[in-house]
């Protein structure tokens, strides 16, 4: 968000700049969904609504499950939230007690780590290795545990900063290691939708007491409408319920109402997607030639994380300079990895085709 403000701040003093920082859809929230939006605004009344949502969006977000993954989820178990990012917070604040140690993965998306700390509970990087596929794998997490036992883990597939999808085999196997040692198992699957090969697998084919938690932000194109939902075991509905209500009442109706005409808009946001593998196909068969070669799997989502030691061990200098020197901006590594972020950066290709070109053509240029 920093490099967000000083993109825009330069784009005031006149400056032409390319954004690849930000992480959220370029293309507009769907026709179906906007034309939702209108129809309930225009009746007037925009209240309240049961704090766990629309029951006619938490039945189609129950029948999302049972047509995309073949899973039976029933309505009652579904949490509509204020974007994923409430799904987060309702989540740990039912699951853990204070001090509670949870595995999150490093790289990793970093408000995982602040909201954790912020409720006092203590995340655990788990550093991901090029010999594992760049994936969380229960083998990484015994050490851990047997050391200083955890109380539960936190897995993305795809992954944000790297689109780093985690396998059918691998998914099965952080279920089971849950289950045998009494851990939750909250899994972020916001990217779904979002891949280019195999589809993404729900944590719930392996472990139905996963918390899943999931959004209409990415591959529905409706990030500033924030709306998401979790999917929990039943006995934490009525805990989340309790918490929803004290802590922002409900989710928001107009949100919610054009939530439910998203599932009707495949075909507008799978050519949304189109156009995301087409610029993804630009920065993959591109960026190795400028010298930004060493990159994750960007099996989904719509990033490329890129190990950039070759040409920096200060990401946050280097990305300022391309701004500034290139008009790109992109996001430096040590948001999501403290460590060793320092020689890494996260491009977003959400911008498309036409973004994508023309950042390569000036990365070219300023990188001789």
């Amino acid at each position: 968000m920093d490099v967000l403000a000083a993109a825009a701040e330069r784009e005031r003093a006149g400056h032409d700049i390319i954004h690849m920082e930000v992480g959220q859809p370029s293309a507009p929230a769907p026709r179906l969904v906007r034309e939702a939006a209108r129809a309930a605004l225009e009746d007037g009344r925009i209240g309240y609504t049961e704090a766990l949502g629309l029951r006619p969006l938490r039945e189609r977000i129950a029948r999302h499950y049972r047509d995309s993954y073949g899973v039976t989820v029933t309505p009652e178990r579904v949490v509509v939230t204020t974007g994923s990012s409430a799904g987060f917070v309702l989540s740990f604040l039912a699951l853990f007690d204070p001090g509670a140690r949870v595995a999150i993965s490093a790289p990793g998306y970093p408000a995982y780590r602040n909201i954790l700390e912020a409720l006092d509970l203590e995340p655990v990087p788990v550093r991901l290795r090029a010999e594992e596929g760049w994936q969380l794998t229960a083998s990484s997490l015994a050490a851990l545990h047997e050391d200083r036992p955890l109380a539960g883990i936190l897995a993305m597939s795809p992954a944000n900063p790297s689109g780093t999808m985690i396998g059918r085999e691998a998914l099965a196997s952080l279920g089971a290691f849950c289950r045998q040692r009494g851990l939750w198992f909250v899994s972020d699957e916001i990217y779904h939708g979002l891949t280019y090969g195999e589809a993404a697998e729900t944590a719930l084919r392996h472990d139905d007491d996963a918390v899943v938690i999931n959004s209409f932000s990415k591959y529905y194109c409706m990030t500033g409408w924030r709306i998401g939902w979790a999917v929990v075991p039943e006995r934490l509905v009525r805990p989340l319920e309790r918490l929803a209500q004290n802590l922002y009442i409900s989710p928001p109706y107009l949100s919610q109402v054009a939530a439910l005409a998203a599932f009707d808009a495949t075909a507008e946001l799978e050519g949304v997607k189109a156009e995301y593998a087409r610029a993804r196909d630009i920065l993959l068969s591109e960026l190795p030639g400028l010298g930004i070669g060493e990159m994750h799997p960007a099996d989904g989502a719509f990033y490329v994380y890129a190990d950039v030691a070759r040409l920096t061990n200060d990401s946050v200098a280097f990305c300022r300079r391309m701004l500034e020197e290139a008009g790109v901006a992109t996001t430096p590594g040590l948001d999501f990895d403290p460590d060793e972020g320092g020689h890494h950066l996260r491009l977003s290709f959400a911008g498309g085709e036409a973004v994508c070109r023309e950042a390569v053509r000036r990365l070219r240029g300023w990188l001789g």
